[in-house]
């Protein structure tokens, strides 16, 4: 049980606030973007194997695991706004002390506790969920999902050019400190221009655990499925990402500098599908189905990487995979927040992404051990395997919300195994109109 408090005074939010939002989230993926492909590097500057680099990569992840339920469901209470701040701040904190971890053991902590207060995805989704017709869901999602890329577009590519990886572990000082920086810019950003997007919520009955939660969650004919398809899709993936550096590397001989630009062209690509192309596929097809379209994609593209003849094909690879990607993730957040009511959207998408922390621990472990084990391209190969059975996953999720409509959206369960009743709470999109 649970009542509104007063309504905030600065309540009324206009639709231009998920754009600034969107703008935040730039800034934000921009300092991501900047670590992401230095890592592997970061890692050997050490004499790290590659399962420690896989590690390090897998410890992201695991901190995301614990976070984004939390975050979520605490911003279902307490609101958006304060958790993203909060969080972009101890993220700054992050990427300072990264920059100067003396080993793996303290580069493997930082980067833990990193991606913990960085699993705030899920606050993320339940803002642009809050303010957005279901409709219109899939186009936003996929602008969020833009916004990231976009990042990606020039964090790489800075990254790479602003490291020195004959230095040592000094040489990744800059672009750590420049991520570093850039948290915090996101975390100013918010404070000054995202308006709250939900009144604080007081509740007077304990909620159930996140366990009771995912009971629930994986048993809903929708919500399950996805969250299935998210562990599957994260594990291939991420497995990729965590050693495609590695592989680049063994192949062609490239430096953070070629790395850098091979993410700078995916997230291009990726970008202007997501702004351009994502949505309208969306509303003339249907979720479902561009969903599985992209995943079937995403798998033909990594069957055929290893195959690649030259850095240039690989790129053109990337893109490719990217491409599909972007066509077809955000409809997964569209139509989870179909079945999900309005209240508790942040702590249901929290779980979602912790389901995708956990496959993106598995995922690099599995496939660092698969790249030093069995073959540089032995990655790919199980990611397509991986994916494949998604796209059933994908088509049978569609059905079942076809089928249910709006009449089976989950919310907070009342007691242990009662039916989680419809929310009497107003959303709140009916506050923040143009």
């Amino acid at each position: 049980m649970s009542a509104e408090s007063p309504p905030d005074a600065a309540a009324p939010v206009s639709r231009a606030a998920v754009t600034m939002l969107l703008s935040v989230m730039f800034i934000n993926m921009l300092g991501f973007g900047i670590v992401v492909p230095l890592l592997p590097f970061y890692a050997h500057s050490f004499n790290a194997p590659a399962w420690q680099i896989a590690l390090i990569f897998s410890a992201y992840s695991m901190g995301g695991f614990f976070g984004e339920p939390f975050w979520g469901r605490l911003s279902d209470r307490i609101g958006r706004k304060p958790l993203l701040v909060s969080t972009l701040a101890a993220n700054c904190v992050c990427y300072g002390l990264l920059a100067f971890a003396p080993n793996v053991f303290f580069a493997f902590v930082i980067r833990f506790f990193g991606g913990m207060f960085a699993g705030n995805g899920s606050v993320v989704q339940g803002y642009i969920a809050d303010v957005t017709p279901p409709e219109e869901r899939a186009g936003r999602m996929s602008r969020m999902g833009a916004s990231w890329n976009i990042g990606m577009i020039v964090g790489p590519t800075v990254g790479g050019w602003l490291a020195h990886p004959a230095a040592g572990p000094a040489g990744f000082r800059i672009p750590l400190l420049a991520a570093s920086a850039l948290a915090g810019i996101a975390a100013l950003g918010v404070f000054l221009i995202i308006r709250e997007s939900r009144r604080p919520v007081v509740e007077y009955v304990k909620p159930p655990s996140r366990w009771v939660m995912t009971g629930y969650s994986l048993r809903h004919p929708v919500i399950g499925r996805l969250m299935m398809l998210t562990f599957l899709v994260g594990c291939a993936f991420t497995g990729i990402e965590a050693n495609f550096g590695l592989w680049a590397q063994a192949r062609f001989a490239w430096t953070p500098q070629n790395l850098g630009t091979c993410f700078a062209v995916t997230g291009v690509v990726a970008a202007i599908s997501q702004f351009f192309v994502t949505g309208p596929l969306s509303k003339r097809f249907g979720e479902a189905r561009m969903l599985a379209i992209g995943m079937a994609g995403m798998v033909l593209a990594c069957v055929a990487q290893p195959f690649s003849p030259s850095g240039l094909v690989t790129i053109g690879l990337m893109a490719v995979l990217a491409l599909f990607q972007s066509v077809a993730f955000p409809n997964s957040g569209a139509l989870m927040s179909r079945a999900i009511d309005p209240d508790h959207q942040g702590q249901i998408m929290g779980l979602n992404n912790a389901m995708g922390a956990v496959a993106r621990f598995f995922g690099p472990l599995g496939a660092g051990m698969a790249f030093t084990y069995v073959s540089i391209n032995s990655p790919f190969f199980l990611a397509a395997a991986i994916v494949a059975p998604s796209i059933l996953l994908a088509t049978s999720a569609g059905r079942a919300a076809a089928a249910s409509g709006d009449a089976d959206r989950l919310g907070m369960p009342g007691t242990a195994g009662s039916p989680p009743p419809a929310s009497a709470t107003s959303t709140a999109r009916e506050r923040l109109t143009a």
